[in-house]
C-alpha cells in the first residue's frame, strides 16, 4: 500500500518567490466567519513533544556523538525503531505524526525537521515536480504534489556530507524535478493541507481560517488564495471568490485550476458569456483536463456500457498510472465484461497504491469477491 498525498492543492471547482511581499488588503473577509473551532498556532507545527524527547534520548543521542545526522538517518530506516507507515487521511503536524508513526509525505518531512532541529543538523526542504497527479474526494479535485528534506552536518569534518530523505521515491527520478523552498513555504502548505481538509469535511469556517494563515505566513502562496476563493464560494460569496480567482490568475494567467474555479463562479453568478470565453480558453491550453475521461467513464458505466467505459479508463491511466481510483474503476468495467482476470489486476494496482488504509481496505474487499466470483 502506497500512502502518501503530501500537498492537496484545491482544484474544487487546486510555487514560491522569495521577495517578501504582504497579502493584499482586500483578501480576507473575517466577518463571513465564525472563529475557528481549535486555536492555530504556527508553533506547534513543529513542536517537540515529551514522547519525541524520550526517543531522542533512547535511540538517537547515545549514537549521535561522531554524527547526529547519521544517527537521525538509522532512527528513521529502522522498523525497529519508529517503524513509520504512509497515510494521507490528514495532514499532522510533526508531534502527531511521531504520534500515529504515520503520516503523508509532508507530515514525514516536518517529523524529520523538527528532530534534526534538536540535534543541530541543517535543514533544506525541496519541492519536487513530477508528472502531475490527481486526487478527489467527492467533488473536489487535488493536484497532488511533494516534498523530502535534506539534512547536512554541522561541524563534523570526517563524516561531512548530506542525505536527501524522500519518503516516496519516484518511480521516475528523470521526471523528477526538485525546488528549494523555504521553511515558510513548508508551513504555508501544511496549512493549505489541512484548509483542503476541513473544506472536503465541510468545516468551511475552520477552512478558512487555516487558508488565511497559509497567506499571512507566505504571501506568494498561490494555492492558498485559490483554497480562500473555493471557501468563498462554499459560503456563497460569489464576488469575493471571482474576485480572488481573479487575482491569482493576473499572476499566474496559465493557472487552469484556478481557471475553472472562475468558471464555476461566473456560471453561478448566470455570466454565461463570460464563462464560455474562459472555457474556450482552457479548452485551448488542455482539450483534456484531468478527470475528463474519468467523468465520461462514469457515464458509460451507468449506461451498462462497459467497453466504452474500459477504454475511457484507460485513457486516465495512461497519463496517471498510479492513480488507485481509475484502477478501480477500471477494475469495474472489466468485471462488467465479464474479464475477473484482468479485474483482479487492477484491484491489486488500486490497493498498492492506495493513499489511505480506508481505501486500501475497501479494495482489498473487492478484490476479494472478485476473486470468489472468478472462481465459478
Amino acid at each position: 500500500m502506497r500512502l502518501c498525498a503530501p500537498l492537496l492543492l484545491a482544484f474544487m471547482l487546486a510555487a514560491c518567490a522569495a521577495v517578501p511581499v504582504a497579502a493584499p488588503p482586500d483578501v480576507f473577509e473575517d466577518s463571513a466567519f465564525m472563529p475557528p473551532s481549535q486555536p492555530i498556532r504556527i508553533d506547534d507545527i513543529f513542536a517537540f513533544s515529551p514522547e519525541m524527547k524520550q526517543f531522542l534520548d533512547r535511540y538517537i543521542a547515545p549514537y549521535a556523538r561522531s554524527g547526529p545526522r547519521a544517527a537521525l538517518l538509522d532512527a528513521l530506516e529502522n522498523d525497529g525503531q519508529l517503524k513509520l507507515e504512509y497515510d494521507a487521511e490528514m495532514t499532522r503536524n510533526a508531534a502527531q505524526a511521531f504520534a500515529a508513526r504515520s503520516g503523508n509525505c509532508l507530515s514525514l518531512v516536518l517529523m524529520t525537521a523538527a528532530f534534526a532541529k534538536q540535534l543541530d543538523v541543517a535543514v533544506r526542504y525541496q519541492q519536487v515536480r513530477v508528472e502531475e497527479t490527481w486526487g478527489r474526494d467527492g467533488h473536489i479535485f487535488f493536484s497532488i504534489g511533494h516534498v523530502n528534506v535534506t539534512l547536512s552536518d554541522r561541524g563534523f569534518a570526517r563524516n561531512s556530507g548530506e542525505s536527501t530523505i524522500d519518503f516516496l521515491p519516484p518511480r521516475d527520478p528523470s521526471k523528477q524535478h526538485g525546488t528549494l523552498i523555504s521553511e515558510k513555504t513548508v508551513i504555508a502548505m501544511y496549512l493549505n493541507n489541512r484548509a483542503v481538509e476541513s473544506l472536503v469535511r465541510g468545516r468551511i469556517d475552520d477552512a478558512y481560517w487555516f487558508a488565511r494563515e497559509a497567506i499571512l505566513q507566505e504571501p506568494t502562496y498561490a494555492s492558498a488564495y485559490n483554497t480562500v476563493g473555493a471557501v468563498y464560494e462554499r459560503r456563497n460569496m460569489l464576488a469575493s471568490a471571482e474576485r480572488l480567482f481573479a487575482k491569482v490568475l493576473e499572476r499566474e494567467p496559465r493557472n487552469l485550476h484556478v481557471m475553472s474555479n472562475l468558471i464555476g463562479t461566473l456560471e453561478a453568478q448566470g455570466r454565461t458569456s463570460e464563462a464560455n470565453r474562459w472555457s474556450r480558453i482552457m479548452t485551448r491550453l488542455d482539450p483534456d483536463p484531468p478527470f475528463s475521461f474519468f467523468n465520461r467513464g462514469l457515464v458509460a458505466m451507468k449506461a451498462h456500457d462497459y467497453a466504452s467505459a474500459r477504454d475511457l479508463f484507460e485513457k486516465e491511466v495512461d497519463r496517471a498510472a498510479y492513480y488507485h481510483e481509475f484502477h478501480y474503476w477500471l477494475a469495474a468495467a472489466y468485471v462488467g465484461l465479464g474479464d475477473y482476470a484482468q479485474a483482479r489486476e487492477h484491484l491489486q494496482i488500486a490497493m498498492e497504491n492506495s493513499t489511505t488504509r480506508r481505501d486500501h481496505d475497501i479494495y482489498a474487499a473487492k478484490y476479494a469477491w472478485v476473486a470468489a466470483h472468478s472462481i465459478h
